[in-house]
C-alpha cells in the first residue's frame, strides 16, 4: 500500500478543509494517509517513509508573498529536508484579487525544484471558498494518487 504525508498550514480553516478532502480521495484510492497540521510536523518527516508528500499553505500579503503564519518557519527549515527524487504535490488557498494569488504555492514549487524533488501533477490553487472548488480538489487528488 502506498503511503502519503499531507502537511498543511491554515489560518481561516480553508486550507485545512482542502487537506481533509484530499485525505478522503487518497484513502478511496487505496493510499494510507497521515495528515498533519504544520505545527505538529517536522521537516525531517518529509519524504522519509512516504511515497508522496503533499504540502499545502494559504497565501497572505498585499505586496509581498507571505505564507500562513505557522508555515513560514517550516518553509525556511525545508532546506534541511531530504526530498531529492521524492514525489511531492503542492496545493494552496488564496484570493485572486491579490497581486500574488497563491504565491505560497509558487514559492513551494521553487523550493521543491531546488531540493531536487519530483513535483507530481500541476499544483492546485484554490480561489476563495474551497467548497466552490470541491470537484477540482477531487480531480486533483485522484491525479496525484495515480502518480504514486
Amino acid at each position: 500500500m502506498s503511503k502519503a504525508l499531507i502537511v498543511y498550514g491554515s489560518t481561516t480553516g480553508n486550507t485545512e478543509i482542502v487537506a481533509e478532502q484530499i485525505v478522503e480521495i487518497l484513502k478511496d484510492k487505496g493510499v494510507e494517509v497521515t495528515l498533519k497540521n504544520v505545527v505538529d510536523a517536522t521537516v525531517a518527516e518529509l519524504g522519509k517513509e512516504y511515497d508522496l508528500t503533499v504540502l499545502g499553505s494559504s497565501t497572505w500579503g498585499e505586496e509581498d508573498i507571505e505564507f500562513q503564519e505557522d508555515f513560514a518557519q517550516f518553509f525556511e527549515d525545508m532546506d534541511k529536508a531530504e526530498l531529492k527524487d521524492k514525489k511531492v504535490a503542492i496545493f494552496g488557498c488564496g484570493d485572486s484579487s491579490y497581486e500574488h494569488f497563491c504565491g505560497a504555492v509558487d514559492e513551494l514549487e521553487g523550493k521543491m525544484e531546488s531540493l531536487g524533488a519530483k513535483v507530481v501533477g500541476d499544483s492546485l490553487r484554490i480561489d476563495g471558498d474551497p467548497s466552490d472548488s470541491s470537484s477540482d480538489v477531487d480531480d486533483w487528488a485522484a491525479e496525484i494518487a495515480a502518480a504514486i
